[in-house]
């Protein structure tokens, strides 16, 4: 099956006019501004609520929920696949599709377009990397801060082709303008900002990696195709990513960094039975593994991790071991990929660093050599024993309510398996690490599965974005109130700044992530990118949308701006909102056990009312938010 450029599909949704698209079927009318309306071709009504906005590339029906962007709408349809539906409208509007190489379907052109911006790469990767050995002073700073900061040996420098860019790019621009190569390479490899209309002179490549250390990311088959640059203090102040510690290059004809794990090229030759993948946070810490003698060590390119980069993986081998920082945020990362993991069909285990919180795999294998990685190996955890402790630490402490809440959260994880076996095994491993009776957790899983299916399918997920309900005349769908992960989904999208506090302040548990619910899911996933500074920006969003619900429910959020007077007040409401569902359910639970002391004889008062004083401290704390603006 052909696989259609990610590249190829944002110049598609930029170049054909919703309006055109849709007046094939819908009869449309102005209605203020550029927006026109229609009756909606997804259900049926007499008042027309279905609205096109041609600007911004988005539909929405206000009765029935549906909305989504130009392919969305001719698949709706149409009854078309993606592919097929991407390379209907180029063929009615003069679109020229271009398609992944080796997937089928590329033209000549594409190919040789394609073909020179890896040679591109290659040629910067040698350049930077003589300006990294360099016996000038960018080549001694450079060097000194791999081997003395960083510590480093100078051959996994040369093995990896770790450059270097002084203050002015290190004089990349001429290097490339002297190899001929064309000017469409020049401006779609990342390397340059390049104004649109700026005639291709050295003036006009403007570098944009400066004063970095420079670490050259490869494909699976070894080609170079981006680069990852670590600020240092020689990164000059007029840097507009100065403040960034890691600087990627972006999306181009050769790279999509959610579908490329860093070191794959390599460690996909070496895994095999008893040597598993190896999957650490960033591109050091992989370096630093590879140093050390620990051959299959990847990580992500500079973003939480993908469902299809977890696909790839399970090409070349199930079993993947996760070495995350031990800080909150490593926690945090591994509990958002255990599902992800679990669906993909991995076997996933975790290392752990018992009594050292702040350690982490860099500094593990630094001071400790391969022997480190024999000894975490033989305390590593299973995923459901993983997913256990996250939620009890200490089981033998924890209350029968407890333990039975913390097996209700692990179950929304297994609840991502396919297998019916594997869910089997799961339950009754959970049963164990909780200390619960198998058979109960068995009918406690099963009970949760049936309340899984009876929520049933969502209404049309683009509606849950409004907040009243919609009504109107019969047969028009009453939408389902929004709850707070939609509230904060909108302002992630609006109000881009509150991202990252955001993702600071909400714990993972708060989160609705189940399958049913696609704005928590949605919400997750973004906090992920705003808490690694990985968000590509509103506009830029097609690769963190996995699935049709997620993209009409992101093209409802975008397609009409909230009218808000104080962001960070609905922000703070949201998260309130939030905290009380999580905790309020346990202080219930409580109350109940107090008043009925016999019920439950493993409860302890003590405990019980050191747990309720606590909660009811935690409800009382006022929600602030704490932002940079």
């Amino acid at each position: 099956m052909p696989v259609i450029k990610p590249t190829c599909v944002r110049d598609l949704k930029l170049r054909v006019n919703l309006a055109d698209v849709v007046s094939r079927v819908v009869t449309l009318r102005k209605a203020g501004g550029t927006r026109l309306k229609g009756l909606c071709p997804f259900h049926n009504e007499k008042t027309p609520s279905f609205h096109v906005d041609p600007d911004k590339g988005f539909f929405k029906c206000f009765g029935c929920g549906k909305a989504g962007d130009v392919i969305s709408f001719v698949r709706e349809t149409e009854q078309l696949g993606f592919t097929e539906a991407v390379e209907a409208i180029g063929k009615r509007f003069g679109v020229v599709i271009e398609y992944e190489e080796g997937s089928g379907g590329p033209s000549r052109e594409e190919r040789s377009l394609r073909q020179e911006i890896f040679d591109l790469h290659e040629v910067a990767a040698d350049h930077l990397h003589q300006a990294f050995l360099a016996a000038d002073d960018t080549g001694t700073y450079f060097r000194s801060y791999w081997t003395d900061r960083r510590r480093f040996p100078l051959e996994i420098a040369s093995e990896f082709k770790i450059g270097a860019t002084d203050a002015a790019g290190s004089g990349l621009g001429a290097v490339l303008l002297r190899r001929k190569f064309s000017e469409e390479a020049l401006r779609k490899c990342g390397l340059f900002f390049i104004y649109d209309d700026a005639t291709l002179t050295l003036g006009a490549l403007r570098p944009r990696f400066r004063g970095r250390l420079m670490i050259p990311i490869r494909d699976h088959q070894g080609r170079v195709v981006a680069f990852t640059a670590r600020q240092t203090d020689r990164t000059p102040e007029d840097d507009p990513a100065r403040e960034a510690k890691y600087v990627n290059s972006p999306e181009t004809p050769v790279f999509t960094k959610g579908n490329l794990l860093f070191n794959l090229d390599r460690a996909r030759t070496v895994v095999g039975d008893g040597r598993p993948f190896v999957l650490v946070e960033g591109q050091l810490d992989a370096l630093r593994c590879w140093s050390v003698g620990l051959k299959t060590a990847i990580a992500p390119q500079g973003t939480s991790i993908t469902e299809s980069q977890l696909v790839l993986l399970r090409r070349y081998h199930p079993q993947v071991e996760c070495f995350f920082d031990s800080d909150a945020a490593g926690q945090k990362a591994a509990l958002r990929f255990l599902p992800m993991a679990l669906k993909a069909g991995l076997e996933v285990r975790f290392f752990t660093l018992a009594g050292a919180a702040k350690l982490d795999p860099d500094l593990l294998f630094l001071e400790r050599g391969l022997a480190a990685y024999e000894e975490v190996r033989r305390a590593a955890l299973s995923a459901m024993e993983f997913a256990c402790r996250a939620a009890v630490p200490d089981p033998a402490q924890a209350s029968s309510e407890l333990r039975t809440r913390a097996a209700q959260s692990v179950y929304e994880v297994i609840a991502a398996a396919e297998s019916e076996v594997a869910r089997a095994a799961f339950v009754a491993e959970v049963a164990g690490h909780l200390r619960l009776s198998a058979p109960a957790a068995e009918r406690d899983f099963r009970s949760y599965l049936l309340r899984l299916q009876r929520s049933g399918p969502r209404v049309p997920t683009g509606s849950e974005a409004q907040a009243p309900a919609a009504t109107g005349g019969p047969g028009t769908p009453r939408l389902p109130p929004p709850t707070p992960e939609h509230h904060l989904l909108l302002l992630c999208l609006h109000y881009e700044s509150l991202g990252k506090p955001l993702s600071h302040a909400i714990q993972h548990d708060w989160v609705d992530t189940s399958p049913a619910h696609t704005a928590g899911r949605l919400l997750n996933r973004f906090l992920g990118e705003f808490e690694h500074d990985t968000w590509p920006g509103r506009d830029h969003l097609d690769s963190l949308l996995e699935t049709p619900d997620e993209r009409a429910l992101v093209a409802s959020l975008l397609f009409e701006a909230p009218s808000i007077d104080d962001p960070v007040k609905v922000a703070q409401e949201g998260l309130r909102q939030l905290r009380a569902r999580a905790l309020e359910p346990r202080l219930r639970q409580i109350e109940l056990a107090l008043a009925n002391p016999h019920a439950d004889s493993d409860s302890d008062p003590i405990s019980l009312l050191k747990e309720r004083s606590e909660l009811q401290r935690q409800l009382r704390v006022p929600v602030v938010l704490t932002t940079t603006a």
